[in-house]
């Protein structure tokens, strides 16, 4: 079984890649913040936030997933991370990307650059080997990083504009693919479909388990008029997981 913070990340990365990465053009300051907690088999598993800020076309975001509940008792894990970049003709572009993540038993810290929009592992400590699925980097232009692909899905959108994309996302080792489309609406909601798929760098056995994790995102309306997420549910390899908004 992976380390519980490499869980934690493949959850979120299955609840919550994006939801588009392409937005409408904002020419005023923009902020966004939100608080959801993870919860498999019925139990509090972690929480999630987000900060984020948008200004002048460019954009920086701070995002937390911490372990908590009966998953903080069994261990205590973390990651944090920061991003920014700019926002190109409604397109998020990461220009430096950095983590640190605290499983227990390892602490470790990794930052990812974007020269020509192409990503690049500039630091990984403490250092490791390279695995033989490993993703070169190099190929991955194009690709945004976890947390652009997480403050895109869970900010809030204008009506009609849910459920709409497919994007490609690379970790530094990983790359897959998000699809979300069907949007359904029932009463002042908006459900969609989507798809999670695991493409490359993942190891033999998680191939050979499952690459293909099925979800739906809800949406509710926000007191200005926005839509805001404000469920995920999953069906992972250890159950289903959902991210609940507070």
């Amino acid at each position: 079984m992976p380390d519980a913070v490499l869980l934690l990340r493949h959850v979120m990365a299955g609840l919550v890649l994006t939801l588009g990465l392409t937005m409408p053009a904002r020419a005023e300051v923009v902020r966004q913040e939100a608080q959801f907690d993870l919860v498999m088999l019925g139990l509090t598993a972690g929480s999630l936030q987000f900060s984020g800020l948008e200004e002048q076309g460019h954009y920086a975001v701070r995002g937390v997933l911490a372990s908590g509940g009966i998953l903080a008792f069994l261990r205590k894990v973390s990651y944090d991370a920061r991003v920014n970049g700019r926002v190109v003709d409604g397109a998020y572009r990461p220009a430096r990307y950095a983590e640190r993540a605290d499983t227990g038993k390892r602490v470790s810290e990794a930052v990812m650059e974007y020269p020509r929009g192409v990503p690049k592992v500039v630091s990984y400590n403490p250092p490791r080997e390279p695995q033989k699925n490993d993703v070169d980097p190099a190929t991955m232009g194009g690709t945004v990083d976890p947390l652009t692909a997480l403050y895109a899905t869970l900010q809030d959108v204008a009506p009609g504009k849910e459920c709409q994309v497919t994007v490609p996302m690379f970790d530094g080792r990983r790359s897959s693919r998000l699809s979300i489309s069907a949007p359904v609406v029932e009463g002042d909601q908006v459900t969609c479909q989507g798809e999670y798929r695991r493409i490359a760098g993942f190891s033999d056995k998680d191939m050979a388990e499952k690459t293909r994790f099925p979800f739906t995102l809800t949406y509710a309306p926000a007191p200005d008029g926005r839509m805001r997420v404000m469920l995920v549910e999953m069906e992972t390899l250890y159950g289903t997981a959902r991210l609940v908004r507070r």
